[in-house]
């Protein structure tokens, strides 16, 4: 990345107008191969967020459109669906969901509510969901949900931030209407970036990146002047050329994508042995945890929801009114003291969260963690949730 950043500062006019766009196409080029898709049908973008927000803002609303989505969408995303109910005629539809249910439960509750939304006249125009949630960190069946899309026409848009190098994705036989990734998460590549997935069918959707700049086309206005482009006029199509330049930043991350895929393949030993790994030791590790709080992991009867890097370990808080129980109104507090006190005291972060009732951590597998991490890092969770038990936390509320 030091190597893409000291050439983009020793002529940054060359770099950015003239071979930018090239480089840019490679990177392009050799995510899509991993993907098994069609090049012009990938962007980069910085980050997962990025991309949905350049969907959802592209899309026009009319009255009667409503976007829908699960209760565990990720907050900077449900906050995009806030801010579009504020400032264009969509409305939403969450649909409430509590950890551990079974996938086919989930697939039917998405069912229910577009047939819902229907018999009420609605127009159930997109669906947001996930390939793994964040937080629960879960296996979510994005698949089998988009194929409901299909059959009820409603468009998929898929926040894949934990996607692309965690799991086998499948996109060229799944299709889905939209997919975003970061690939600084699982792919090993220096943030920020994501790749931002169109089908080309879809293409004529996504008017403009986010923020605006040189690629986007207006309509033709009879007879305004065309916007003048300071880049030269390439031969990729209006997709990638919107997204190829977007304002002066630093695109080095996305100029790394054959190194991340070479270290994969060449120090890791390729996808299967990383993926295989992260998952064992995420579940190994996870029962070490549950174990030594004398709680559990979360999963569901169907064994789906751990199918996947990451684990959730309930940790030893109890909420109520008694001695060394959490008051409820207490519980997001709590959760932002310990991750505090965890990064700022221990030099450590796993997220605490809360979730249908019961406190909450997250644990990740990673290809440089070992089983004996996470009990090295429950120990600490375990002294910490002792001293939530004792209303330490409460110094910070009084403050």
């Amino acid at each position: 990345m030091r190597r893409w950043q000291d050439r983009t500062e020793s002529r940054p006019d060359a770099f950015f107008r003239y071979d930018l766009g090239n480089y840019i196409d490679s990177a392009r080029s050799t995510i899509a191969q991993y993907l098994g898709v069609d090049e012009g049908e990938c962007a980069f973008v910085p980050n997962a967020t990025t991309g949905v927000n350049t969907v959802l803002r592209s899309l026009v609303f009319e009255k009667g459109d409503v976007i829908v989505h699960f209760s565990t969408i990720y907050g900077a995303c449900e906050k995009t669906v806030e801010y579009l109910k504020e400032t264009t005629p969509v409305k939403s539809a969450n649909i409430t969901v509590v950890y551990p249910i079974g996938d086919d439960e989930l697939v039917a509750m998405l069912q229910e509510k577009i047939t819902q939304l229907k018999k009420e006249g609605k127009r159930p125009r997109v669906a947001v969901f996930d390939t793994v949630s964040s937080l629960p960190g879960v296996r979510v069946p994005w698949e089998r949900l988009v194929e409901v899309c299909k059959a009820e026409g409603t468009l998929s848009l898929v926040d894949g931030a934990h996607g692309v190098g965690h799991l086998h994705l499948r996109l060229a036989q799944i299709q889905p209407d939209f997919f975003v990734s970061n690939c600084h998460k699982w792919l090993y590549v220096p943030r920020g970036c994501a790749v931002f997935y169109v089908p080309e069918r879809n293409h004529h959707l996504i008017r403009s990146s986010i923020p605006t700049s040189h690629g986007y086309e207006p309509f033709p206005i009879e007879g305004q002047e065309k916007v003048f482009n300071p880049f030269p006029e390439g031969r990729r199509s209006r997709f990638v050329e919107m997204l190829q330049f977007v304002g002066t930043t630093d695109v080095s991350p996305y100029l790394c994508m054959e190194e991340a895929l070479k270290f994969r393949q060449d120090v890791c030993g390729g996808e299967d042995r990383i993926m295989e790994y992260c998952e064992k030791v995420s579940n190994e590790g996870g029962q070490k945890a549950a174990e030594l709080f004398g709680t559990e992991v979360m999963e569901n009867g169907e064994k789906t929801l751990t199918k996947c890097c990451m684990t959730n370990v309930r940790l030893p808080l109890k909420v109520g009114e008694g001695a060394g129980e959490i008051k409820k109104a207490d519980a997001f507090p709590v959760v932002a003291w310990m991750a505090q006190i965890l990064v700022n005291e221990y030099d450590l972060f796993v997220p605490p969260y809360f979730h249908g009732g019961s406190f909450w951590v997250r644990f990740s597998g990673q290809v440089y963690v070992e089983a004996e991490d996470f009990s090295a890092a429950a120990k600490v969770l375990k002294g910490l949730c002792e001293r939530v038990q004792k209303g330490e936390y409460l110094k910070r509320l009084a403050a």
